[in-house]
């Protein structure tokens, strides 16, 4: 007996995050390896999603790394393992500049779209193009996905734009060594409640990170709270939970984005006192403060 979903009645999706000890480079084997152990341990499995920068780590000048070099690899593994990859990111050079991209790649193998970072980490990473369109695909007969990469958590104003794009599942790959990452723990918490959403965030460990990934849901409840060290985090999104809490509000409570939806006052980001922020100074590392 095989059934039809409808517009109310969407399939979940069965997610693995995936939370590795990674070297600082040369980690394509390790992926692989973790993604064929994944669909094996559990072949319910529908997407797998990994950090960024999981491949190649982070500097954009290493080519070695780039997507263009892995590809042709991760369809086929797509392919193979019969689930939607998203293999974290990647350097991409193009003509418009070299971008940190994450690759979108279906269950039959093909590339349904490239994602670029809206926000490199300036003011050190440099010389990477920062992208200029939010990221929303659709897995057929289940909902929308959007894509977050790393620093795009810190600007509540790119996880809007995907909500309104019709996400109700944001992927976060990350890739955080320092000692901020208590913040963009809060941060993923209060976006999933913001946007009445799932959050999917995960970051690298080992060498590259220090873990301690993080899924929410819609109502802002904490999901899966990873350790440091390496994990499968497994998550099945209910896409009608999503949009009843969209309709009904968080807990039947606070409805944001019907209320954003109503009045957007789109005038807001308009306004700004540029002699207030001229005085914030450039965007550089922070050097040691002289002693007046």
């Amino acid at each position: 007996m095989s059934f039809a979903y409808t517009k109310n009645d969407m399939k979940p999706l069965s997610i693995a995050a995936i939370q590795l000890n990674l070297a600082r480079k040369d980690n394509y084997t390790l992926l692989e390896s973790k993604a064929r152990e994944a669909v094996y341990r559990f072949p319910w499995l529908e997407m797998l999603v990994f950090s960024e920068l999981a491949v190649g780590g982070a500097g954009a000048s290493n080519a070695t790394f780039f997507l263009s070099e892995y590809l042709d690899k991760l369809k086929e593994l797509a392919k193979e393992l019969d689930v939607w990859l998203i293999p974290g990111s990647f350097y991409e050079e193009t003509e418009e500049g070299t971008f940190n991209t994450t690759p979108v790649i279906d269950n039959k193998g093909d590339l349904v779209t490239k994602c670029r970072k809206l926000y490199p980490f300036l003011p050190y990473e440099t010389g990477v193009a920062a992208g200029n369109e939010v990221c929303v695909f659709e897995i057929p007969g289940s909902g929308k996905v959007g894509i977050h990469i790393c620093y795009d958590l810190w600007f509540p104003e790119t996880s809007r734009a995907l909500a309104l794009k019709g996400a109700e599942v944001i992927l976060h790959p990350s890739l955080t060594d320092t000692c901020d990452r208590d913040v963009e723990r809060a941060m993923v918490k209060a976006t999933a409640a913001q946007q009445q959403c799932y959050y999917i965030d995960v970051n690298a460990g080992g060498e590259q990170g220090v873990g301690l990934s993080l899924i929410a849901g819609p109502d802002g409840e904490i999901l899966h709270d990873a350790l440091a060290g390496e994990e499968f985090m497994l998550v099945e999104v209910d896409f009608d939970r999503v949009r009843r809490c969209r309709k009904r509000g968080l807990k039947g409570l606070g409805q944001p984005i019907k209320s954003y939806r109503d009045d957007p006052k789109r005038h807001l980001s308009e306004v700004s006192d540029t002699d207030y922020l001229n005085k914030l100074g450039d965007l550089e590392v922070a050097k040691k403060e002289k002693t007046p």
